[in-house]
């Protein structure tokens, strides 16, 4: 069994204004979620977490792309952006992603969630934590956005470190 230490990850600050704490403890989980896919091949991360879940590395960076999508350019800014892997009504937009095309490929993944962490940075980057905007039929702020975002990493950097140690072995933070 081997350990994942070749990436590096920003520590999240431990003693710092409540946005900057925010903003580094979800780049510390986009980072977690990097390092689970590293030196992974196209065919290892469509390798499936165990029956009967599909979940795999592939699809988790791809829904993540699709939740960036949607919590920073949908909900914050407003933006009227297609989702990225329509595949059908039922997994379109923020819940998509999951389910895997023949031709997705990890690096491709990787470069439209990167692009989407950057407009996500973007548009962030003139708003106030307690800036809100329209949500099912209320407001929700960006610190709410934050927080949401925090949790829904942590929970798919469990599911990536478990699929990651069926894959290879490969254990760590």
């Amino acid at each position: 069994m081997s350990s994942v230490t070749t990436i590096e990850r920003p520590t999240p600050p431990m003693n710092a204004d409540e946005r900057a704490t925010l903003e580094g403890w979800l780049d510390f989980y986009r980072a977690t979620l990097a390092l689970k896919c590293a030196g992974l091949d196209d065919a290892r991360v469509r390798i499936a977490a165990a029956a009967p879940s599909p979940m795999t590395l592939l699809g988790l960076v791809q829904h993540l792309a699709e939740v960036e999508r949607n919590w920073f350019r949908r909900v914050l800014a407003g933006e009227s952006v297609p989702p990225i892997h329509d595949r059908g009504a039922e997994t379109a937009g923020h819940d998509g992603g999951f389910e895997v095309s023949e031709h997705a490929t990890l690096d491709a993944a990787l470069t439209t969630w990167n692009a989407e962490i950057t407009h996500a940075r973007r548009n962030c980057a003139e708003r106030r934590l307690g800036d809100t905007s329209p949500f099912m039929g209320g407001e929700v702020s960006l610190r709410w956005i934050y927080t949401h975002m925090i949790a829904e990493y942590a929970r798919h950097c469990g599911h990536a470190d478990l699929i990651r140690e069926r894959i290879d072995g490969t254990t760590g933070v």
